[in-house]
């Protein structure tokens, strides 16, 4: 990062505020595509997400990528865990926003870095600092009190947290870009999609066939809705510190949140106020940790690649010359 100019720092950042702004804002689309049902759009999606990644495969030419996976069994193995994963989270996010439950939607995503960081601990075994404890306790707390005021465990938060955790904790050992990645994973779907799209209009319940060429354009285009926030985001992780990028990725759940509140009216009882207000406190003990590691780490690094002072010549007497 240290090598990269102000001006690439800048396009890092504005693709950044893109991407977490696309993510953030996707709730207004998934309603335009009704009278669709959520399995319906999510098959769509899947479809034309390929067909929207293929041809822009076919632009850069990056090819080769395939053919080693396909020879990695293990690799291939992750990629269709990673495939299954997201597709529980896209449908289930799809669902909730149709179903007129965006706030708790937005809940997952506030979450999620804290059961990121909880199944770092369970299954990889890793050592939390006190304040990152303190931040999952607190996330915790704040469950407890979203189940009282729900009178229910926020089940469609939780399924969309730790789907996207799982998701990321695979894609991590997966190490594949972000095109490449989602062109994996959605030709992994895309056959069963495609067959339930099938089957769909077999039986004459497909709004695709039934409800026009603008429905169906609409349909279509959940291709470029998937893959443009992602090519957006992946432009950014290059060009910006992973720092920035934990910043950023709050507007995506702050957006989502603020539409639910503000555009689909969505009720936020005292209760549920106190359960976001507590997750808004673990996340700012988090951020907290997280801006002062790296600050300890910068310095650290600064501090390693100080030159020391040469140690001082001694001139060798004539008489030994």
């Amino acid at each position: 990062m240290a090598d990269i100019s102000k001006g690439e720092r800048r396009t890092g950042l504005v693709n950044g505020f893109a991407a977490y702004g696309m993510w953030g804002l996707v709730p207004l689309f998934w309603p335009l595509l009704k009278p669709a049902g959520s399995v319906e759009i999510l098959a769509h999606r899947m479809v034309w997400s390929l067909v929207f990644v293929a041809v822009a495969l076919v632009f850069v030419r990056r090819w080769a990528w395939a053919g080693e996976l396909l020879r990695q069994p293990r690799r291939l193995a992750l990629v269709t865990v990673a495939a299954a994963v997201i597709t529980v989270n896209w449908g289930v996010y799809i669902w909730s926003v149709n179903a007129g439950h965006v706030v708790e939607a937005s809940l997952g995503y506030f979450i999620n870095p804290l059961v990121t960081i909880a199944m770092g601990v369970l299954l990889l075994k890793e050592r939390l600092r006190p304040v990152q404890w303190a931040a999952v306790g607190v996330g915790l707390a704040a469950v407890v009190v979203l189940t009282v005021g729900y009178g229910q465990p926020p089940w469609i938060s939780l399924v969309l947290a730790f789907s996207f955790a799982t998701y990321g904790l695979v894609k991590k050992k997966v190490n594949l870009g972000g095109i490449e990645s989602l062109a994996a994973e959605t030709a992994i779907q895309f056959l069963p999609a495609l067959g339930y799209l099938l089957w769909l209009a077999g039986h004459g319940g497909s709004s695709f066939v039934d409800d026009g060429a603008g429905h169906a354009a609409l349909l279509a285009s959940t291709g470029i809705v998937t893959a443009v926030p992602l090519v957006c985001f992946g432009a950014a992780a290059i060009r910006v510190p992973l720092s920035t990028l934990g910043l950023l990725q709050y507007l995506a759940p702050v957006f989502q949140f603020l539409l639910g509140i503000l555009y689909f009216h969505e009720a936020m009882p005292a209760e549920r106020w106190a359960g976001f207000a507590l997750v808004w406190l673990a996340l700012a003990l988090l951020t907290w940790d997280a801006l002062r590691a790296a600050h300890r780490g910068a310095r650290a690094l600064a501090e390693a690649h100080v030159p020391r002072p040469a140690a001082p010549v001694t001139e060798t007497p004539a008489s030994q010359v």
